[in-house]
């Protein structure tokens, strides 16, 4: 049996559940040689790999069954063969990505940075002593939408300096922090925006980014109700470990005007069985008020639902070249990752900067309608192009506003003069629960949620 057929067979027999998911300094010492230490850690993220695929059959059934690639496989054996052969690749990319970060990790230094920030939050925060609070708080303002995916070893750190940060800064908004990087959107007065990001380009944890990595649009502290820091195991929820499908495995990016060109060619293209995808990964009630003209948006609530419409539509994807897009380009990090790890698509490539940053550049391009953000504006307009319309009447309308019954958080479209005739719930049962309101907020789910398809079916592009 040659080298490579014998590594295969060890990971095919691979006692999964007895590998521990971190390698200590010491084992790091043990593995001098690189291929050593690659067929190392090749163990680990292959067990990390199977173990992501594990189900419980039921609550009172401990049998394990894994599911992969819409199949089910029984035995340890069968899971490990199909993840051998089939996801090689993936498996390879990971553990060479794992094994570039080691050197710098054993010396207890990830990016070469991490260990010499100091404790101490205060040690980067920007001083604001020619300042006065009036200069923080009144002028005119912006929000900053932004992501970083970078090594963090101790994100409670990175989070009580964000809080202590965006406190002094008086910046309102959500910062989600996790191992694999930062998420945020913030809003404040300009003078505060700028040195929020002068801050965060001389933290050498972030030093990796840019200026044109933050985008920007008018508002302010205002659009957002408070100020929400915390640590995550995903700094986009997708609802998939890190581990198994990382960032570093995502598409191919493309510059605003690279993915226009793609766009038009897709438009200009009148075949039916075009072999180009573009693919909306953003959620329902983001689509319907804007996108791309001849995309595929997927009918799901929730990103966490990506993987699932991915697993369930592969057909689709099957020797296609996909385009994807999203609001400012952090979801299709994680799910053109995802989708990579399928194996089915001819080239999966993402749009760079997002939405956001293509209508900077072409406003009157091949996106129509509003841009939708999650803070209390709902939604940013480039153009004057209106989609969607009114629920009620089928008037063009595309400004939402909460359902206003006290027992739902649905967003709904209803015109001013469906409001004005007291139209204002997501829904039948939500206007007539809005007359027994208590007056007592409960956020919950809406009964029509449920009678959404929670994953649909796309049987065509």
């Amino acid at each position: 049996m040659d080298n490579v057929n014998l590594a295969e067979n060890v990971l095919i027999n691979l006692d999964v559940e007895s590998l521990t998911p971190e390698i200590t300094k010491q084992e790091k010492c043990e593995f001098s040689t690189t291929r050593k230490c690659y067929s190392y850690i090749k163990k680990r993220t292959f067990a990390k790999f199977v173990a992501a695929k594990r189900v419980l059959k039921s609550p009172s059934d401990t049998s394990p069954i894994w599911h992969c690639c819409d199949k089910t496989f029984s035995d340890p054996t069968s899971i490990h063969k199909h993840v051998s052969n089939v996801h090689k690749n993936e498996i390879h990319q990971l553990t060479t990505v794992t094994q570039d970060l080691m050197p710098n990790q054993a010396n207890g230094d990830v990016l070469g940075h991490e260990d010499s920030q100091s404790n101490d939050a205060s040690s980067w925060i920007p001083d604001t002593s020619h300042l006065s609070e009036k200069d923080l708080v009144i002028g005119s303002g912006e929000i900053l939408l932004y992501y970083c995916y970078c090594q963090i070893k101790d994100p409670k750190i990175i989070c009580d300096w964000q809080n202590k940060l965006c406190s002094k800064l008086h910046l309102t908004g959500k910062v989600r922090i996790a191992t694999e990087g930062i998420n945020g959107t913030v809003g404040g007065t300009k003078m505060a925006t700028s040195l929020y990001i002068k801050a965060m380009l001389t933290h050498p944890i972030f030093k990796v980014m840019q200026e044109d990595d933050f985008k920007t649009s008018e508002g302010g502290a205002e659009c957002f109700s408070e100020l929400k820091v915390g640590v995550y195991k995903e700094i986009v929820p997708m609802g998939v470990d890190p581990d198994v499908v990382s960032y570093r495995l995502a598409g191919t990016h493309l510059e605003p005007a690279e993915f226009h060109k793609e766009v038009q060619a897709i438009l200009e293209d009148d075949s039916s069985k075009s072999d180009t995808i573009l693919l909306d990964c953003r959620n329902f009630y983001e689509s319907k008020i804007g996108q791309f003209k001849n995309c595929l948006a997927p009918n799901i609530r929730k990103f966490s639902y990506f993987p699932d419409y991915v697993d369930k539509n592969l057909d689709l994807f099957r020797n296609k070249k996909v385009l994807m897009y999203c609001t400012g380009g952090i979801r299709c990090e994680r799910g053109s990752a995802y989708l990579r790890s399928k194996d089915v698509c001819k080239d999966v490539y993402q749009l760079k900067g997002g939405i956001h940053k293509y209508l900077e550049q072409f406003p009157e391009g091949f996106y129509r309608g509003k841009l939708f953000v999650f803070d209390e504006r709902y939604a940013i307009s480039f153009n004057n192009d209106i989609i969607s319309d009114c629920r009620y009447c089928g008037a063009p309308w595309d400004q939402y506003q909460l359902c206003s019954t006290d027992f739902c958080s649905q967003l709904v479209l209803s015109c001013p003069c469906c409001r004005q005739k007291g139209l204002t719930a997501c829904c039948s049962v939500c206007q007539a629960k809005a007359q027994m309101s208590s007056g007592h907020v409960h956020r919950e789910e809406c009964e029509c949620t449920h009678s959404r398809p929670r994953i649909p079916k796309d049987a065509s592009h």
